[in-house]
């Protein structure tokens, strides 16, 4: 059993908390039981596996899967545990995984029909969610701009709850190729945007149409520059008092209403 927090090989893993030593080796941090139940069925990524002995006992059948995947257990304390993660109340479990995105060619090679184009979100709790979304309504691939946070950021990968493993993504595209190489592949181009088109006030055909989404920054929103690529803005209408809506919650409503229109 690790029960040194400060020994190297824990340090040397904690490092991987931080963007450089991520974008360095490849390599980061997935935290907790959901993430960990969703990278065994790639096993391959899991490069390093650490637990506290309560985790062990409290998920028995996960760590039954473990042992099937033949993927060793370094046994911790709980200050090492703890010193692993940027969490405050880790939840026993740290794998070291290798870094899964995939390129823009990678993804329109593919036909996508739904795709979620983050462009310059920087909050790790929307970027999270909002891939989460993608992956619950079925969408094809998720893009992350340039200048958005780094999709492999410990409260990114935690926010995912496992969709990290689910669907394609890309990293640090910039938005100008991307909406240019989507259009090329016939998707039309979407930005979620309060000052468009009402969904409701869209056909069945506009939502049903191969279709990219671009989420703007929670702060300022769009670049002109980026809005004068797009096909159409488009909005979320507010039926009540509230000024607007979270970033994820919209982007939630326009996948599915793309995801509606597309499979029934």
């Amino acid at each position: 059993m690790l029960i040194d927090p400060k020994a190297n090989k824990v340090r040397g893993v904690a490092k991987l908390t931080k963007k450089d030593a991520r974008s360095s080796t490849g390599l980061f941090l997935l935290e907790g039981p959901q993430g960990l139940k969703e990278a065994l069925d790639r096993p391959k990524l899991i490069v390093e596996l650490f637990a506290t002995e309560n985790a062990l006992a409290r998920y028995e059948d996960l760590f039954d899967r473990v042992e099937s995947a033949r993927i060793d257990v370094q046994l911790v304390s709980e200050p090492v545990l703890k010193a692993l993660t940027d969490t405050t109340t880790p939840q026993g479990i740290v794998a070291v995984c290798r870094q899964l995105h995939v390129t823009l060619d990678d993804i329109i090679a593919a036909k996508p029909q739904l795709v979620a184009l983050l462009a310059n979100i920087r909050d790790p709790g929307n970027a999270g969610t909002v891939l989460r979304a993608a992956d619950a309504s079925g969408a094809d691939a998720v893009i992350f701009s340039a200048n958005s946070v780094d999709v492999y950021n410990p409260k990114v990968v935690r926010s995912t709850t496992g969709s990290l493993f689910h669907l394609p993504f890309a990293i640090d595209v910039e938005i100008d190729e991307a909406i240019a190489k989507l259009k090329a592949a016939g998707l039309q181009v979407f930005a979620a945007n309060g000052g468009g088109v009402e969904i409701p006030s869209l056909s069945k055909d506009d939502l049903a149409a191969p279709t990219t989404w671009v989420f703007g920054n929670e702060a300022w929103g769009f670049e002109q520059t980026t809005l004068d690529l797009v096909d159409r803005e488009v909005a979320v209408p507010l039926y009540g008092a509230a000024e607007s809506l979270n970033l994820a919650t919209a982007a939630s409503i326009c996948l599915y209403a793309s995801a509606f229109a597309q499979n029934t």
